[in-house]
């Protein structure tokens, strides 16, 4: 039950860093060569067992994996150039297949450090085992995000009637927070949440 909580929070922090910068798209590091899944496909590759990596796929996708994994081991010592196309080829397979699992889409492997600000802070967490300082970051910035649409709508408000133009900019400011702050309640009421099909 701790566990469950635990991952609600950082879903509910990545999912409201999305809406605080504005990225439309969400990006988590599982394509990138400093991800989970890739380093847990490396740490497989050097075992010979492909349990590691197991974990990042669903049910369904296990023997796809499981194959793929044995003949990605049976032809690496065939040479340093070898087995290099045969991981990047693992690495992609592995990736493309976790993120058809979430609904995404997979647009090929990223470099290490491409990795979000919130995901990396969410990895941060997870390694040292603990979400404060992390949670106290993500909740200070909406604060302060709530509180400057707010205060700018609010101004601009006080000179709407006066003419069209200032108007359509209080309703501008009005959209811009009504929408971030029900993006953020949305969040917060249903969380962001997937699961492996």
């Amino acid at each position: 039950m701790k566990n469950k909580s635990f991952f609600t929070l950082i879903s509910l922090l990545f999912g409201l860093y999305i809406i605080l910068t504005g990225t439309g798209e969400v990006s988590a590091h599982c394509d990138s060569y400093d991800g989970p899944v890739i380093k847990d496909a490396q740490l497989a590759l050097n075992l010979k067992d492909v349990t590691p990596v197991l974990k990042w796929v669903a049910p369904k996708d296990e023997a796809v994996i499981k194959a793929l994994f044995a003949q990605t081991v049976a032809i690496r010592d065939k040479g340093k150039d070898i087995q290099k196309i045969a991981d990047v080829y693992f690495f992609e397979s592995l990736v493309r297949i976790h993120r058809a699992s979430e609904g995404e889409s997979f647009k090929g492997l990223k470099p290490a450090g491409s990795v979000s600000p919130a995901v990396a802070g969410a990895d941060k967490a997870l390694e040292i085992g603990n979400i404060d300082q992390f949670a106290d970051k993500i909740a200070a910035a909406v604060r302060e995000g709530i509180r400057s649409r707010f205060n700018e709508a609010y101004e601009r408000k006080k000179a709407a009637g006066k003419t069209i133009k200032q108007g359509r900019e209080y309703v501008e400011s009005y959209v811009q927070l009504t929408h971030f702050v029900e993006g953020i309640h949305q969040l917060v009421s249903h969380g962001a949440f997937h699961k492996h099909q």
